[in-house]
């Protein structure tokens, strides 16, 4: 048979010209349209495979653009295909072309399959790297699957809440349901678990309003982690932008996964809850220069990747390294091996496709952005007017959607927290530092306290930016969880494999003087009261609260802050009622609950400190436990660990939807985050006559105790106090 013949039922089919758009397998009844991106390849073969894994390969002949193309009669949903070409091996310019490696279509919708890291799926031999390996690398590899795009979505559409009326919960779509017993077996980690009413009751009851999704784009793990037995549970390490990882459906991988992941996107924003995806842009699971051929290595290396200068050579040169001329190639500001050349007309086209098509075909709300750093440059240079950027600020769909960044990456220069430009939102790590350090006793003074708990203004209101702008978290799922963070004061991360060398030292924990798990009550009370003082904190601070899964009820990973590779029940959310620690799960949803009613703790403007009508109360006030306002030198007194936030709720500086004065209730917080208890008192002023407790951490002043201007109370050591004035 030749290249570009198919037999099909006994027919033998030409390969149709095709267009080159849209890139990736088009499907209609009449014909599958192929299209890939592969400028300096001089052949290309699309490969299609059957039931038996038997592969034929058809030559697309047609070159438009730098676009491979043809279209294919009769090729239906679900049929697995790869693709083939050819063309230089000169990998210090970045050709890897090979066509003994299958690719993955980068715009393949669904995957099929998973990879085996053996000598076949890398371009070069591990016995001598400046050879190529001629292997086929089809037995090693996934297959890209043709998918029929049709869905009922029955009229669902992303629901563009307000920031300032959000609520995120970052979860991970295996973990969150692998033990859950409420969800039927069958279902339990997949998408389609995560849209049982019993996953979106707990999150409405809770007062969650959006999940953010632990990367779900396809993705394999590393071939080290492969080798000793682990995998790469957390995710960040894609290579198939269009589609939804396979491992987490419960209706197979022949493209049943995208409609089961539209299904609960629907379900999800049924009960009233958004979908941020984790996206990983910024670099591939194809890693550094020894890494494996996968997708783009083997169609554009040269274009996809940021690549160093190479050096001009000398006499006195030393010997090439291990990998000869692969060594120093790549650019590398991810920590991954390899960075993503976001200023490549293609490579810049893939990630906007890629966002719009999970916008518009899956209906997601928006993205959280790791390691968005590497993202922003122009050439080395961070540009905050860098080509992504700029493309996204203008593009009529994305500009409305969520965007999160993580705005740093592994580089001296990349940290930008507070420079990213509007609409952007930001995950704000200085939160996170500083409340960690009040709870724990080890703040210099109260000042940037009370900024973090105002909204950060110092880092976003200097460019327009609102409070909103600031996602704030206390853990994330890089790192100790709350309940680890206030039982360990050392990682424990024995489990990953790498002599407990992985994971950050810096955890500004506190274990109240015993180390990990421990029977003695007095600990375990100040333990708990310690994780609903940090998630109280969170949940009535200005900005976004964005709270980690399993974090209200107690989740613990033993210690490991760094359980990327554990796939067990070391990272997955234990359901079990006898080792949770729900006074702290109730403590969470009331501080959601009122942070849902009032508008007055989730404000859109900025505190200025001073009334907003004629004769009112000032819109902020600090309070010392005396009853007073703080003043210029207590906000250096490294001493004190007690203070009070006044919020008035009359009126808010914000609108209401028409434009009307919103008039709501006001509010005393009181955090004391020292050793012993702080006796405080109500000011007697025009700001409370009278108040009841609502939230309360601390057993001296428990909720219901009614409080009047002029009394004195109890704040106990390292509790909360929310009074709301009646």
């Amino acid at each position: 048979m030749s290249p570009g013949l198919w037999s099909y039922e006994g027919q033998v089919s030409p390969v149709w010209p095709g267009r080159n758009w849209p890139l990736g397998a088009t499907w209609s009844p009449e014909s599958t349209n192929f299209a890939v991106y592969s400028p300096h390849a001089t052949a290309c073969w699309v490969c299609l495979f059957d039931e038996d894994g038997a592969e034929v390969r058809h030559a697309l002949t047609e070159r438009s653009l730098g676009i491979w193309h043809g279209a294919l009669p009769g090729v239906a949903p679900g049929t697995r295909y790869g693709y083939r070409v050819d063309g230089p091996w000169d990998p210090a310019q970045g050709m890897r072309f090979n066509p003994a490696k299958l690719l993955l279509d980068p715009y393949g919708q669904a995957v099929s399959g998973t990879i085996d890291p053996r000598q076949p799926l890398f371009g070069y031999r591990f016995d001598d790297p400046t050879r190529r390996d001629d292997e086929d690398s089809a037995p090693c590899t996934a297959r890209s699957v043709v998918v029929d795009p049709a869905f009922d979505w029955e009229g669902d559409r992303p629901m563009q809440r307000r920031w300032r009326d959000t609520v995120v919960y970052e979860l991970h779509v295996k973990g969150f349901t692998q033990l859950h017993d409420r969800v039927p077996e069958e279902l339990r980690g997949t998408y389609a678990g995560l849209g049982t009413p019993a996953v979106t009751d707990y999150l409405n009851d809770l007062g969650v309003t959006a999940v953010e999704l632990l990367p779900v784009h396809q993705f394999f793990s590393e071939p080290g982690l492969t080798a000793r037995g682990a995998t790469n549970y957390w995710g960040y390490n894609s290579i198939g932008y269009f589609a939804p990882h396979n491992a987490y459906s419960a209706s197979g991988d022949r493209g049943g996964q995208v409609a089961e992941f539209k299904q609960m996107v629907k379900d999800l924003h049924r009960a009233g809850i958004e979908v941020i995806l984790d996206v990983v842009y910024n670099h591939t699971a194809e890693a550094g220069p020894g890494g494996p051929t996968l997708s783009f290595r083997g169609l554009d290396d040269r274009g996809f990747y940021r690549r160093v200068a190479p050096p001009t050579p000398t006499a006195t040169d030393p010997a090439p390294g291990p990998l000869g001329p692969f060594d120093d190639t790549y650019w590398d500001v991810t920590g991954c091996g390899n960075t993503v050349n976001s200023e490549d007309p293609l490579a810049l086209r893939m990630i906007l496709d890629s966002l719009r098509y999970w916008v518009t075909e899956m209906h997601v709300d928006g993205f959280r952005f790791d390691l968005m750093s590497a993202l922003t440059r122009t050439g080395h240079r961070v540009d905050m007017k860098g080509d992504l950027l700029v493309a996204i600020g203008q593009d009529p769909v994305l500009r409305h959607v969520k965007l999160i960044a993580e705005p740093w990456d592994a580089s001296m220069d990349g940290y930008l927290v507070g420079a990213m430009p509007p609409p952007w939102v930001e995950w704000n790590d200085q939160y996170r530092d500083t409340v960690r350090d009040f709870w724990r006793g080890q703040t210099p003074g109260l000042h940037g306290v009370a900024t973090r708990l105002a909204g950060s203004s110092d880092l976003y209101a200097d460019d327009g930016r609102s409070a909103y702008n600031s996602v704030n978290f206390v853990t994330a799922h890089d790192g100790f969880t709350v309940r680890d963070l206030v039982s360990y004061d050392r990682k424990h991360n024995e489990a990953n494999g790498e002599d407990n060398r992985d994971g950050t030292d810096g955890n500004r924990s506190w274990n109240h003087g015993v180390e990990g798990e421990t029977d003695d009550e007095r600990i375990l009370a100040r333990r708990r009261r310690q994780a609903a003082n940090l998630m109280a904190t969170l949940c009535l601070s200005n900005g976004v609260p964005m709270i980690t899964a399993g974090d209200e009820r107690g989740r613990t990973q033993g210690g490991n802050n760094n359980a990327y590779c554990q796939d067990n029940p070391t990272s997955w959310i234990d359901w079990r009622p006898d080792d949770a620690w729900l006074d702290v799960y109730d403590v969470v949803k009331t501080a959601l609950r009122l942070r849902r009613e009032h508008p007055a703790l989730r404000q859109r403007h900025w505190f200025e400190g001073r009334p907003t009508i004629r004769g009112g109360p000032k819109d902020v006030a600090w309070l010392h436990p005396s009853g007073r306002e703080m003043r210029a030198e207590d906000w250096h007194d490294g001493a004190q660990r007690a203070v009070g936030m006044f919020v008035s709720g009359a009126p808010l500086r914000s609108p209401g939807p028409r434009g009307e004065q919103q008039v709501d209730s006001s509010f005393v917080l009181w955090f004391n985050a020292d050793h012993e208890s702080v006796q405080v008192l109500l000011p007697e002023n025009d700001w409370v006559q009278s108040g009841e407790v609502v939230l309360s951490t601390s057993d001296e002043v428990p909720v219901g105790t009614s409080l009047k201007a002029g009394d004195l109370f109890d704040v106990r050591s390292r509790s909360v106090v929310v009074i709301r004035a009646t």
